[in-house]
C-alpha cells in the first residue's frame, strides 16, 4: 500500500500559462464536455481566471504525484479530473483570452505593448531582488526571465502577477512593487494577450457567445479542481498541509484586488449556528414560598456545610417541571447527583 509522505515545507509558486496555440488545442479538446453542460451546471465566474489558471499550472506536478494514492484509496473517485485538470486549465484561459478579445481588445495595442513592456520589466526585477533573498521561487523567476516576444511579454506578466499575489504577506513592505503594479499586471497580461490575438486571427465570436463558452470551461476547470482538492484533502488529513499541495483558488489573492474582468467575491459560507449554552438560558420561573413559611427544620444547609460534590445545580439546567424537593426532605447524605449523571432534561433521577 502507498504510504503518504511527509507534510510538504513549501508550496510550489504558480506557473505562467502556455501560448494561446497549445491553450486553443486544449479548448478544443474538451469542446464536448462544455457543450453537455446544462445552463443551471455553470459557476458564476468570481475568481480572477489568469491566476487561478496560473496557480493550478503551478501544483499540477505535486496532484499528479499523488494520483497512484488517489486511485488506491478512493476508488470512487474520478481520476479523469486529475488528468485531465491541466487541459480543463487551459480551456479556461483560452476561453477567457476569447472573451476578452470579443470585447474591442484590438484596440490601442501599441500602448499595451508600451505599458506591459516596461511593467514586465520592473516588476521581474523585483522578483529577481526578491528570490535572491529567498523570498521568491528562484527557478519560477528565471524561467519567466527566459521568455521574448510580445506573447511572452504577456504571459509573463500574468505570471508575474501570480507569483507576486501568493507571496504577497510575506514580501509586503520588503520590495519596491506596489499592489496596483501586481493588480495591473494580472489585468495587462491577458489584454495583451487578447489584443494581438485579434491581430493574428480576427475578432472572436459576438460578446455573449464567447461569455457563455468562458464560463463553460471555467465549471470543468473550476469542478475538477475542487474535487481533486478534496481527494487531496481526505488523503493527507493527518498531515494537514492541503492548502500546500492544492490551495483554494479562493485564496491567496494577497496583494490583489478583483480582476476588472471578474464580478463577484469567493462564495460567502454563513457560520454555523452555536447552540445556546445552558447558562444563557432563562431559569424556568419558580414560584418563591415567603421566608416566614419555612420550618426551622426545613431550611436550606448553609453553603459552608455542604460537601463540594453536594452544590445544589443552577436552576438553568432544571427542567421547568423539575422542581427540587424541600431541603428537609432530603438525608443527611443525600446530596444532589451530579449534573452529568442526570438526564437531557436537567431533572435529577428518581
Amino acid at each position: 500500500m502507498t504510504r503518504p509522505s511527509a507534510p510538504l515545507k513549501k508550496k510550489p509558486a504558480p506557473k505562467k500559462p502556455a501560448a494561446p496555440p497549445r491553450a486553443a488545442a486544449a479548448f478544443d479538446k474538451v469542446a464536448p464536455e462544455m457543450d453537455a453542460l446544462g445552463q443551471d451546471a455553470l459557476l458564476p465566474i468570481n475568481i480572477d481566471i489568469p491566476r487561478a489558471v496560473s496557480q493550478a499550472l503551478g501544483v499540477l506536478p505535486g496532484l499528479l504525484a499523488l494520483r497512484p494514492l488517489i486511485a488506491e484509496r478512493l476508488p470512487t473517485h474520478d481520476v479523469g479530473q486529475v488528468d485531465q485538470l491541466e487541459t480543463y486549465a487551459l480551456a479556461a484561459w483560452y476561453a477567457h483570452l476569447a472573451w476578452l478579445s470579443s470585447g474591442g481588445a484590438q484596440n490601442g495595442l501599441k500602448p499595451l505593448v508600451e505599458e506591459a513592456v516596461a511593467l514586465r520589466a520592473n516588476l521581474l526585477g523585483d522578483a529577481e531582488a526578491l528570490a535572491r533573498r529567498g523570498l521568491l521561487d528562484a527557478a519560477t523567476v528565471a524561467d519567466i526571465r527566459s521568455g521574448n516576444g510580445h506573447m511572452d511579454t504577456a504571459n509573463d506578466l500574468v505570471a508575474l502577477s501570480a507569483l507576486f499575489s501568493d507571496r504577497w504577506p510575506e514580501i509586503a513592505g520588503k520590495t519596491a512593487a506596489t499592489e496596483e503594479e501586481v493588480r495591473r499586471a494580472g489585468e495587462l497580461g491577458p489584454q495583451l494577450l487578447a489584443a494581438l490575438g485579434v491581430r493574428e486571427h480576427g475578432a472572436a465570436p459576438g460578446p455573449s457567445d464567447a461569455a457563455d463558452r468562458r464560463a463553460r470551461a471555467y465549471t470543468l476547470f473550476v469542478n475538477a479542481y475542487d474535487q481533486t482538492r478534496r481527494a487531496v484533502a481526505y488523503l493527507r488529513w493527518n498531515e494537514d498541509d492541503v492548502d500546500a499541495i492544492a490551495p483554494s483558488l479562493y485564496k491567496g489573492r494577497g496583494g490583489r484586488g478583483a480582476s476588472s474582468s471578474d464580478t463577484g467575491d469567493a462564495p460567502q459560507v454563513a457560520p454555523p449556528a452555536q447552540p445556546t449554552s445552558p447558562h444563557q438560558v432563562a431559569p424556568p420561573t419558580q414560584p418563591t414560598p415567603p421566608a416566614a413559611s419555612r420550618s426551622a427544620d426545613a431550611a436550606d444547609p448553609p453553603a459552608a456545610s455542604r460537601s463540594a460534590g453536594a452544590a445544589d445545580p443552577p436552576a438553568a439546567s432544571r427542567s421547568a417541571g423539575a422542581a427540587e424537593p424541600p431541603a428537609a426532605s432530603r438525608s443527611a447524605g443525600a446530596a444532589d447527583p451530579p449534573a452529568a449523571q442526570r438526564g437531557r432534561s436537567g431533572a435529577a433521577p428518581r
